[in-house]
């Protein structure tokens, strides 16, 4: 199958579900109003409630979600061939992802700029909302540990990247100044701003940079991930407008650079998929592809932490109601185009069914290394950039944006460490300091807890991380769906997605758990089970709300 085809029908079917789906969803569902004032205006304090240009936010929102798992995700899941891989990501994308992120985004608004947790305790009740904080503490701890060793990993092996990945935090700081300080036009700012990002990029190569294998003793990886998290704690401490926002708005703008130049290198190059389109071949050990397609593709699909964004950091900075429609639901379509290169790359940069069988040996096998390598023969081959810059460029991209899933994340926990303070009366961990430092803490005690002195025990829980991350995004649509009951609004387009994603991640629970038993993995055993417990309990307190609301707003509505 060529490439571009497959590449055209999936663009434009996601395009028509931004101009078709999501405008239905905003407007008939969720009534968004610009004359209701937003919590960025009402609850204004220049640090996290900040009203924001639609155009910036979506660059935060799209790049804080658009870590390096749309790209490990279908990366992995390629491995039962293209077809399902492609399938689930367009069509989660159009009628979950896109609806998941902006609903979420407007529930959140619609109270005060609440994270999902604590609108889960109002919606639902206080035994739910307790529940909901430890998933989401565990999704967090995860994701933050995680793109840590990942990041630390692409500077190792990538050393032409180390200087425009951290560059690019000084382009980002500048062009905060620039929109907020000096008020500059946002076209040329923006303008400039990618230019110099691309400088580094094409200077990367001329100056790599490697640390030395050991530091005071500790290996250069167990080292990049202490920088990394010495970072993401003093940026989540900063004003978002000082770092955050500037980051996550210029990376937005380089990935979809990036995709224009990878999108157009498959249209001149034209390249053959070479993988299966259905793999009945699969590698021993291979999972079945139902259930776990769909939580290996979560990113890219449908994820959870979108609503942990969506609630924690973006619901604070929308100027407009109105604006939710494009950054929320445009920001989830983004990541499916990152998904959906993420495929193309790891199934078309190949020159033959053999040397991609050589790297799908395993299930877990391809990964980022399969899209940085994949996607470089297609550059070359496409435009004509050379290998080493084509790989120093899409690992910049994929570094840029797991460390704006992480620095958002820090920022996220950092909330969460706070709401524990307001909800149990501690009142030093509503102190900023004493949170972030907390949220650091617990993600450096894991990664060098259980990984030892090179700081890798992050990886430990990652087989968790795609389950936890589908269970939060259903947990959050059926938030919305109890909200939406009440308003005595049409709930089947949050309730058939939330459904499906319900059934799937209990169901990948159990296998993981079986898996786990017989490879006696005790911490995750442990993990999964509490995950279990969590989802059964939040199921059940949740259908009892909404038996008791669909009782009472039956008949008021014909949609309900």
């Amino acid at each position: 199958m060529n490439s571009a085809i497959v590449l055209i029908f999936g663009v434009a079917a996601m395009l028509c579900g931004y101009v078709f789906y999501s405008k239905f969803i905003a407007t008939k569902i969720l009534a968004l109003d610009n004359s209701r004032p937003t919590p960025a205006h009402t609850m204004k304090d220049g640090v996290d409630y900040v009203p924001t240009n639609k155009y910036v936010l979506w660059g935060h929102h799209f790049t804080s979600v658009a870590g390096a798992a749309p790209i490990i995700g279908p990366a992995i899941a390629v491995i039962w061939g293209w077809v399902p891989a492609i399938i689930w990501v367009v069509l989660g994308t159009i009628f979950m992802a896109g609806v998941h992120d902006m609903s979420a985004i407007w529930a959140s608004m619609r109270n005060r700029g609440q994270s999902i947790g604590s609108i889960a305790g109002t919606v639902m009740g206080t035994r739910v909302r307790s529940l909901m904080m430890v998933v989401i503490f565990l999704l967090l701890l995860m994701v933050n540990a995680v793109f840590g060793v990942a990041i630390a990993n692409m500077m190792i092996k990538t050393p032409s990247a180390v200087l425009p990945v951290w560059g690019a935090l000084v382009v980002a700081f500048i062009i905060g100044q620039c929109i907020y300080r000096y008020k500059m036009n946002l076209v040329w700012v923006s303008i400039l701003g990618v230019s110099a990002l691309y400088g580094l990029i094409y200077l990367g190569p001329m100056f790599p940079i490697v640390l030395p294998e050991t530091v005071m003793g500790l290996p250069d990886n167990a080292v990049w991930i202490l920088i990394l998290f010495a970072y993401a704690a003093i940026a989540s401490l900063l004003p978002v407008w000082m770092l955050l926002q500037p980051r996550d708005y210029i990376n937005g703008l380089q990935l979809f650079v990036g995709l224009i130049l990878l999108y157009a290198a498959i249209f001149i190059g034209t390249p053959n998929i070479v993988a299966p389109a259905i793999n009945t071949a699969l590698p021993v050990g291979t999972p079945s592809l139902m259930p776990l397609l769909f939580v290996t593709i979560a990113c890219g699909a449908i994820s959870g932490f979108h609503g942990l964004v969506a609630t924690g950091t973006t619901s604070k900075q929308i100027d407009k109601e109105e604006d939710a429609r494009f950054v929320g639901y445009f920001g989830a379509l983004g990541e499916g185009m990152l998904a959906l290169g993420a495929i193309l790359a790891a199934t078309a940069g190949f020159a033959t069914l053999g040397d991609w069988q050589a790297v799908y040996q395993k299930f877990g096998d391809g990964s980022i290394g399969a899209f940085i390598d994949g996607g470089a023969t297609i550059l070359n081959a496409g435009v004509g950039i050379d290998m080493v810059l084509s790989q120093t460029m899409l690992t910049v991209m994929a570094a840029l944006f797991a460390g704006t899933t992480m620095d958002t994340g820090v920022r996220l926990q950092r909330y969460i460490f706070q709401e524990f303070g307001e909800f149990y009366n501690l009142p030093v961990l509503n102190k900023s300091v004493v949170a972030t430092l907390l949220a650091v803490g617990s993600c450096l005690l894991l990664a060098f807890g259980a990984g030892g002195i090179d700081g890798a025990g992050g990886m430990i829980i990652w087989p968790l991380f795609g389950t936890t991350n589908q269970l939060m995004a259903a947990l959050t649509l059926m938030i919305v769906t109890v909200i939406l009951l009440r308003k005595g609004k049409p709930v089947w387009y949050t309730l058939a997605p939330l459904s499906f994603l319900l059934v799937m991640t209990v169901f990948a629970l159990l296998i993981q758990l079986k898996t786990f038993f017989t490879d006696g993995n005790w911490l995750l055993i442990i993990m999964d089970i509490i995950i279990l417990i969590a989802t059964i309990l939040v199921t059940f307190e949740s259908l009892s709300v909404l038996r008791k609301e669909w009782s009472i707003h039956k008949g008021k509505s014909g949609d309900i």
